[in-house]
């Protein structure tokens, strides 16, 4: 049973980091709290990702013995760590003007509570 948890661990590891951002998303008030939960949740899904595309005893596909033949079989796929390398620098794009719409609405409604702010805006 510990073998099969530890031999699982990044795939549990994953579901316990979407829950906490789940939990922060839904759970809590403050915009900025929010905005943390979205990106543990970002976190955890390329971390899925990375350890699915692993592969044991497989290397990288730019190196390789020459003379020996090689198959699909010996290499790990690049495709999913491209994919989770454009995941990521999207994800501090998104992070970086989320920050910033929420410097802005603290200067205009003075909180990033999002009771308070739906109170004002109702107004």
């Amino acid at each position: 049973m510990i073998e099969e948890i530890a031999a699982r661990f990044p795939y549990w590891a994953t579901a316990a980091l979407i829950v906490i951002g789940l939990y922060g998303m839904i759970a809590k008030r403050s915009l900025v709290k929010k905005l943390i939960g979205m990106n543990i949740m970002q976190s955890a899904i390329i971390l899925f990702f990375i350890a699915g595309s692993l592969r044991e005893g497989a290397s990288v596909p730019i190196l390789f013995e020459a003379g020996r033949g090689a198959s699909a079989e010996d290499f790990v796929n690049p495709l999913p760590h491209v994919l989770m390398l454009t995941a990521i620098v999207v994800g501090v794009a998104i992070t970086g003007v989320a920050l910033a719409f929420l410097v802005r609405l603290r200067e205009e409604f003075g909180t990033l509570d999002e009771e308070s702010l739906l109170e004002q805006v109702r107004r």
